[in-house]
C-alpha cells in the first residue's frame, strides 16, 4: 500500500484556496472567523443531513487543533490538506461533508442568475414567518402598502409577492435607516408597469448597498421574481442593520453599566453588536442573581432559562413578568411562556417557541436585539458613566466614516465592518478592498495571516497584514507617504481615512477605466469634461470643478440625470433655484435617489452635495458616468 504523503508539504493553488474559502464561509455563517456547533447544525440541516448536538461537537474536536471549541480557517485548511494526504481514506466526517458542501455550492450557483426556475436554493420557513411578522410591525401602517400588508400569518409566503413592486422594500430600508430613499423618487400606484417596477427595484438595490447591505449577486430581476432565498437574504441584512442602529451610547447612555472592572468605553465602542448583546444579557442574568451565563444565541438559550431571567429583569414592574416559567419542565411550554411574557412587553417578534427550543441563532439574536431596543433596562447615572470620553466623540460616526464603512460592507467584505477603525486593525478588510481594486494582487495563501489570532500573536500578525496592505497600496501607485502597518493597527484616523479614500476612488474610477478601455487611470478633470459635454448638449450650465458652488444646488445633477433618462426628473418637485439650505438639502436628497433609480451606485450623502465636498461629489459624477457608459 502506498504511504500517505506529509500533509504539511501540500501546497494549494489559488483557485483551490478560493474554493476552500467559499466552503468555509458557508460553515462560518456569521462571518466571525469561527465555526461553532450551532453553525454546523444549520448547515447540516440545509444539506439534508441533520445531526444531533453531541455528534457536531465530536466533529469540531476532530479538527479543533487549539481546543478552543470552534474551528478557525487555518484549522479548516489543515483539515483539507490532511484529507488529501490520505486521498480521503481514514479522514474525519467533517472533511467528507465539506466535499458535499462544495459540490452543493456549485450546484446552487450563488449569482443573480440563480433566480432561474431550475435553481435548487431552498429557503427557511422560520425566517419567512419571522420577517413577514416584523414587516407587518415595522411598516404595516404605511398608506402606500395597504394593498400588500398585512402579510397573513397563515400564509407567510405571500411575502415574496408583496416585495415585487419594490415599494415594501423601499419602505423597509427607510425604516432601518431613515431618509435613505427620497419617496418622491418612487413610482407609486396600483398599476405600475414593468418599467416602473424595474426602476423601483433598481432604486432598492442601490439604496440597500448605500446603507451597507451586501448586494453582490442581487439584481432587480431577482426581487421582481420574488426569488425566496435572495429576498430573505436581503431582508435579513436590512432588518439587522435597523436593529443594530440603535445600539449606541447616544441612544442608550446606560450602556456604560456593561463595563467590567478596568475597562473604559473604548471596549464597548469596538465590540461587535452580537457580542454587545451577549454582554447585555449576561449583565441582566448577573443582576437576577443567577450563575447562568450564555455564550451564544443557539444552544445556550434552548432551555429558555436565560430568557426567563432576562425578561423578569427588564420588563416594567406593572406588567407582572416573573420567573414562574422556570417551574415548567417541558422546554417547549417554557419557551411559550417566555413568549407570552414578551407579548406583554410588545416584544413577541422573530421567534416561535420552536425557534427557541431548536436554537435558531439568527432569529434568537434578532429577538434579543429587539428586546434591547425596547427595554434596555440600563439606567444612566450621568456624565461619570463616560469617564474621560466626550459624548459626541463616543456616539458620532462622521459622514465620511459611515460612507466608507457602508461601501466596504456592500462589497461583501468579511467580517462585517461595524466599527470603522478597530475593525480594520487586522488588515484583512483593507486587503480584501485592494483585491477588489485589482483582483489577484493579494497573495492570500502565502502572505496573509488569517484571523482569529491567538492573543499573543494578534499584534504581530495584524501588523504584518497591515504592512502588506501598505506595500500593495504602493504597487497601486497610491500616495502612502508616512503610513505604516502600525498606523492602521493603532487606528490612526487621518492616515486610515486617506488610505481608504484612495481605495474607494480607485475602485470607482476603475469601472470607468475598464469601460473606456483606457490604460491609464481616469482623472477628475476627465470626469468633469464628460459631465460638461452632456450638459452642453442639453444646453444647461456646466461646472468648473467638483468644488463649484453651483453643485450645492443639485441642478447640474438633475440636468445630467435627465440627459441620461429623459423624464426621470419631475421638475415640479425641484427647487430651482433653492432659496435656502433646507431647499438645497431637499434637492440633494431627490437627486441622489434619482441617481440610484437609474442604476448609479451612489454612496455619498445629501449633505455632501449641499456642502460641495469634492471627494464625495466626484464619486457621484463618476457613478453617473459609469451608468451612462455601461448602457451604450
Amino acid at each position: 500500500m502506498a504511504a500517505s504523503i506529509d500533509w504539511k508539504s501540500i501546497e494549494l493553488k489559488d483557485d483551490e484556496m478560493e474554493e476552500i474559502k467559499a466552503t468555509f464561509a458557508e460553515f462560518d455563517q456569521d462571518g466571525n472567523g469561527h465555526v461553532t456547533a450551532e453553525e454546523l447544525a444549520t448547515l447540516f440541516k440545509a444539506i439534508g443531513e441533520p445531526m444531533p448536538g453531541y455528534q457536531l461537537r465530536e466533529l469540531i474536536d476532530e479538527v479543533d487543533e487549539d481546543k478552543s471549541g470552534t474551528i478557525q480557517f487555518e484549522e479548516f485548511v489543515n483539515m483539507v490538506k490532511k484529507g488529501r494526504s490520505k486521498s480521503g481514506k481514514g479522514t474525519g466526517t467533517l472533511y467528507r461533508v465539506s466535499g458535499k458542501v462544495r459540490a452543493n455550492l456549485k450546484k446552487m450557483g450563488g449569482t443573480s442568475a440563480a433566480s432561474s426556475e431550475e435553481t435548487t436554493h431552498t429557503h427557511s420557513d422560520e425566517e419567512t414567518v419571522a420577517f413577514a411578522d416584523w414587516i407587518n410591525h415595522a411598516v404595516g401602517g404605511d398608506d402606500d402598502l395597504k394593498a400588500l400588508l398585512p402579510i397573513p400569518s397563515d400564509n407567510p409566503d405571500k411575502l415574496f409577492g408583496a416585495v415585487k413592486n419594490g415599494l415594501l422594500l423601499a419602505k423597509l430600508i427607510n425604516s432601518a435607516v431613515p431618509d435613505t430613499i427620497d419617496e418622491r423618487a418612487l413610482n407609486k400606484g396600483s398599476k405600475l408597469n414593468t418599467f416602473h417596477v424595474g426602476e423601483n427595484q433598481t432604486l432598492v438595490v442601490m439604496s440597500a448597498a448605500a446603507i451597507g447591505v451586501n448586494t453582490i449577486n442581487v439584481g432587480p430581476p431577482d426581487l421582481i421574481a420574488g426569488t425566496p432565498h435572495i429576498v430573505l437574504g436581503l431582508l435579513w441584512q436590512i432588518i439587522r442593520i435597523g436593529l443594530f442602529a440603535k445600539m449606541n451610547v447616544r441612544a442608550v447612555p446606560g450602556l456604560a453599566a456593561l463595563l467590567k472592572d478596568g475597562e473604559d468605553m473604548s471596549v464597548l465602542l469596538t465590540m461587535a453588536p452580537e457580542d454587545l448583546l451577549l454582554r447585555w444579557v449576561n449583565y441582566h442574568l448577573e443582576k437576577a442573581g443567577t450563575t447562568l451565563r450564555i455564550r451564544n444565541f443557539g444552544g445556550d438559550i434552548k432551555d429558555s432559562e436565560a430568557y426567563v431571567y432576562l425578561l423578569s429583569q427588564i420588563a416594567p414592574r406593572e406588567l407582572g413578568v416573573d420567573t414562574s416559567a422556570l417551574s415548567e419542565r417541558d422546554t417547549t411550554q417554557r419557551a411559550e411562556a417566555v413568549l407570552v411574557n414578551a407579548d406583554k412587553m410588545d416584544c413577541r417578534k422573530f421567534v416561535t417557541a420552536k425557534d427557541i427550543v431548536n436554537g435558531n441563532s439568527k432569529l434568537n439574536m434578532a429577538f434579543v436585539a429587539n428586546l434591547f431596543n425596547t427595554h434596555p433596562g440600563l439606567e444612566s447615572t450621568g456624565a461619570e458613566d463616560f469617564g474621560d470620553f466626550d459624548m459626541d466623540d463616543l456616539a458620532n460616526e462622521t459622514r465620511e466614516e459611515r460612507t466608507f464603512r457602508n461601501w466596504m460592507n456592500s462589497l461583501g467584505v468579511k467580517p462585517f465592518v461595524h466599527h470603522f477603525y478597530s475593525d480594520l486593525a487586522t488588515g484583512i478588510i483593507i486587503l480584501q478592498l485592494i483585491d477588489k481594486v485589482r483582483p489577484g494582487i493579494v497573495d492570500w495563501e502565502k502572505k496573509v495571516n488569517n484571523p482569529p489570532f491567538k492573543k499573543f500573536q494578534a499584534h504581530m500578525k495584524s501588523i504584518e497584514n497591515c504592512n502588506y496592505a501598505v506595500e500593495l497600496g504602493k504597487v497601486l501607485k497610491m500616495s502612502l507617504v508616512g503610513i505604516g502597518g502600525s498606523d492602521i493597527y493603532a487606528g490612526n484616523q487621518l492616515l486610515i481615512l486617506g488610505f481608504v479614500w484612495q481605495l474607494m476612488r480607485a475602485y470607482t474610477t476603475k469601472v470607468l477605466q475598464d469601460l473606456s478601455g483606457s490604460s491609464e487611470p481616469i482623472s477628475d478633470a476627465e470626469i468633469v469634461d464628460f459631465a460638461n459635454a452632456r450638459l452642453k448638449e442639453a444646453k444647461k450650465p456646466t461646472i468648473a470643478s467638483f468644488k463649484d458652488p453651483y453643485i450645492g444646488t443639485s441642478m447640474p445633477l438633475f440636468h445630467l440625470l435627465d440627459s441620461v433618462r429623459p423624464g426621470v426628473v419631475k421638475y415640479d418637485m425641484v427647487h430651482d433655484p433653492p432659496a435656502n439650505e433646507e431647499e438645497k438639502l431637499a434637492n440633494a436628497k431627490l437627486a441622489i435617489s434619482l441617481a440610484r433609480k437609474i442604476g448609479a451606485g451612489v454612496y455619498a450623502l445629501p449633505e455632501d452635495v449641499v456642502e460641495v465636498k469634492p471627494k464625495m461629489v466626484m464619486t457621484i459624477f463618476a457613478c453617473i458616468q459609469a451608468r451612462i457608459m455601461s448602457s451604450k
